[in-house]
């Protein structure tokens, strides 16, 4: 086996190989789909200022939780919890600019929390793909009327963030040790792949009868 600092010197010639794996690994759209982001912090808040590993790649971002410095994992799950396809930016990019190039090729219905509010961005994507989009409304929006079975369908968007859950404490896609941007890359996508071969994942479970129309 090669040294330990031998194959970190190694590690950039494998990112290309790596992404080209991970498309593979893909799963295949089921008609239902989850959207959602979430934060990779690449360095406590306290140490922004003097971090210079991701300086002028990683941005100051914010969650529903806190702040944070570092990037976004943009993903689309099915209702197998199979990934559909990811988008890494910056931390303060707005959830809904990735969206449109997340779900190319994708068809049926898509369900996202309230980070994806936009009536603009239903529209383009009913016209341009065919897809239903359904964002949770924000508090002081009025609720519209909604099928039932989306209604439903809609409550079972926890298995996008359980899916977040397991990459970040099981594949490990988040640490603060990083010292190189493209090793960093690498980390992410190798996560990804290393969730992509877990035999049991996170499934929707259909307790609920769909009609015949749905």
């Amino acid at each position: 086996l090669v040294s330990y600092h031998r194959f970190v010197e190694w590690m950039p010639s494998a990112l290309l190989p790596l992404c080209v794996y991970l498309k593979h690994c893909f799963g295949a759209c089921s008609g239902i789909s989850f959207i959602d982001s979430s934060s990779l912090k690449v360095c406590h808040n306290r140490r922004i200022r003097r971090h210079k590993v991701f300086r002028g790649l990683a941005a100051r971002g914010k969650t529903s939780v806190d702040w944070f410095f570092g990037f976004k994992l943009h993903l689309v799950v099915n209702d197998q919890g199979e990934l559909l396809n990811i988008q890494i930016t910056p931390g303060n990019t707005d959830d809904r600019k990735p969206a449109c190039d997340l779900l190319q090729g994708l068809y049926g219905k898509v369900f996202a929390d309230r980070g994806y509010v936009s009536k603009a961005l239903a529209e383009r994507l009913f016209e341009t793909c065919g897809i239903e989009f359904f964002a949770k409304p924000r508090r002081n929006m009025t609720n519209h009327l909604m099928r039932l079975t989306d209604k439903l369908l809609a409550r079972k968007r926890a298995i996008v963030e359980t899916v977040i859950d397991q990459l970040k404490n099981i594949s490990q896609i988040e640490h603060s040790r990083h010292r190189s941007p493209t090793n960093f890359m690498v980390n992410v996508i190798c996560g990804l792949i290393a969730y992509c071969h877990q035999p049991k994942k996170p499934s929707l479970n259909l307790d609920f009868a769909l009609p015949p129309s749905a």
